[in-house]
Order: C-alpha cells, then sequence, then structure tokens
C-alpha cells in the first residue's frame, strides 16, 4: 500500500495553483471542471507519477473551524520533503512567502513552518 493522493483544503483554487506551482515549484497534473470547482492535483516535478496533491476547494462548513484552529496553534496541514532546509528557507524567503517558524534544527530534522496564501500552514522537512 502507498499514499495515492492527498490533499490540503485552499480557498481559491487559482490562487493555490499559482502558489504551489509558481512559488513552491510542482506541477500541475490534473485539472478537471467539476461545476464552481476543479479536481485540481500537482505533483513533484522529480516524481510525475508519484503522490498527487489535491488544491481542494474548502466550501464544506468543517473546514473553516478545521483550519482556524490549525493555523492558530501552529500546526502545519502539510508537510514537504526538501534537500536543504535552509536554502528553500532563504528561496522561498526571497520569493516573498511568510515564514511562521523559521528553519529549526532537532537532532537529524530540520523544519521550517510556511503561511501558503491559501488558509494552511505547510513544514518543510529535511532528514539527515
Amino acid at each position: 500500500m502507498k499514499i495515492h493522493l492527498t490533499s490540503v483544503f485552499v480557498n481559491d483554487q487559482a490562487k493555490a495553483l499559482r502558489f504551489y506551482t509558481d512559488v513552491l515549484g510542482f506541477v500541475k497534473k490534473h485539472d478537471v471542471p467539476l461545476g464552481a470547482d476543479r479536481w485540481l492535483t500537482v505533483v513533484s516535478p522529480e516524481d510525475p507519477d508519484g503522490t498527487e496533491l489535491l488544491l481542494e476547494p474548502s466550501g464544506h462548513p468543517a473546514v473553516q473551524p478545521y483550519r482556524t484552529a490549525l493555523v492558530r496553534d501552529g500546526i502545519p496541514a502539510a508537510s514537504f520533503a526538501v534537500d536543504d532546509v535552509r536554502a528553500e528557507f532563504d528561496r522561498l524567503r526571497g520569493l516573498g512567502v511568510r515564514f511562521t517558524q523559521e528553519p529549526v534544527e532537532t537532532g537529524s530534522v530540520t523544519t521550517a513552518v510556511l503561511d501558503d496564501t491559501c488558509g494552511n500552514l505547510i513544514q518543510i522537512v529535511h532528514s539527515a
């Protein structure tokens, strides 16, 4: 068994697609119209047939209280692996990305947490 698809709730799919592709570097995999929303997924360019991230509309009534609580408590909605957290932090900060946690080393793991501009905190992580 392996993870095929996971999702983050976003309040604006077009804005999320721009952020996740133009800023974070993912590539669009699927973009299927579904009424007012879309089945919109992105993948890592390093693994185009790998795990897809669904940029899921946040219209369900349970989503906003859930996301508000996570953000308030500083809990990331997702975690993405990078080769070098400090370098990625510097690159993204240079693009105007707001971080809620600068790089922190905890043993063999380094993490940082960013705001995806679409209602979520996202962790970047590297394990040595």
